[in-house]
């Protein structure tokens, strides 16, 4: 999809999104209004918890490698 055309799903301008994607300064209510536009969604952990949140994700996507997703309803 061409930027312009996803800066617009996203509600945000075209140099918004180029500064996202390019690790630029971008503040918090703007990168969620992209991750929703495309999609995508945010889960916070404790620090604590993320080495096993890793590990049950890089299982999880090898589990889906193999077998085909189910959509949750």
């Amino acid at each position: 999809m061409p930027i312009d055309q996803a800066a617009k799903n996203c509600g945000v301008s075209v140099g918004m999104l180029s500064k996202l994607e390019n690790g630029k300064g971008a503040n918090l209510e703007h990168a969620l209004r992209v991750m929703d536009g495309l999609g995508l969604t945010m889960l916070v952990v404790p620090k604590v918890h993320a080495p096993w949140l890793e590990q049950a994700a890089a299982h999880a996507a090898k589990i889906g490698e193999d077998a085909a997703w189910e959509q949750p309803g």
